[in-house]
């Protein structure tokens, strides 16, 4: 296997070690050894390829971010859609398997707790905040004037995002992250069938 191709797969393997490690200790006690010990390789490695920890966790967040935006464009990308039907696979990509599993939902609560101590973590996760934001007011814009499609985009990103985080500390998360996905579709919908009455002023 060529060098390039061996670093990514290394890389690859320790940021999934790294979710491993922080759904089972915690941000605060996943270490350098509890992720090399996972990822099966040296400790020595992570600063090789990431500088130290905090790097790596930083690499995690934004292979996240990466996999949303991947699962946006998968729906989108090469489909003629309706901008009521792209708002829907706005939600669907933040509802993926992959964003409700443990490993994620744990890394993504810690991420957030941490993002207000971390200026990285935070700048990260403000890129998050205004993705989602920038992607649900591009199509409420094709449905509603200006300042309906804003009030309307900051409702949207705080229902998907309070309903996520709901979900994810359900006891009963795989059912939580369902009837979510599914009343934030019905939410959007009301928004953009009525849209006077719906969104704040």
């Amino acid at each position: 296997m060529a060098r390039p191709e061996m670093k990514s797969l290394r890389q690859k393997q320790l940021i999934e070690a790294t979710l491993e490690s922080v759904a089972k200790h915690g941000l605060h006690h996943t270490t350098i050894n509890t992720i090399s010990g996972l990822a099966g390789m040296s400790s020595g490695i992570i600063s090789h390829y990431f500088g130290g920890k905090q790097g790596l966790i930083e690499a995690t967040q934004r292979h996240l971010l990466e996999q949303l935006k991947q699962a946006l464009l998968m729906r989108v990308s090469g489909h003629s859609l309706t901008p009521k039907q792209r708002l829907m696979m706005i939600v669907e990509a933040n509802f993926t398997e992959l964003q409700r599993s443990t490993p994620a939902t744990k890394t993504w609560l810690s991420f957030w707790s941490q993002a207000m101590h971390e200026p990285g973590l935070a700048r990260l996760q403000n890129i998050n905040s205004q993705r989602l934001y920038r992607n649900l007011r591009f199509s409420f814009r094709q449905l509603l004037n200006d300042e309906q499609a804003t009030n309307a985009a900051k409702q949207a990103a705080a229902m998907i995002d309070g309903f996520w985080l709901r979900s994810a500390l359900s006891q009963t998360p795989e059912l939580a992250f369902a009837q979510a996905e599914h009343l934030c579709k019905a939410f959007i919908e009301t928004l953009v069938s009525t849209p006077g009455e719906n969104t704040c002023q």
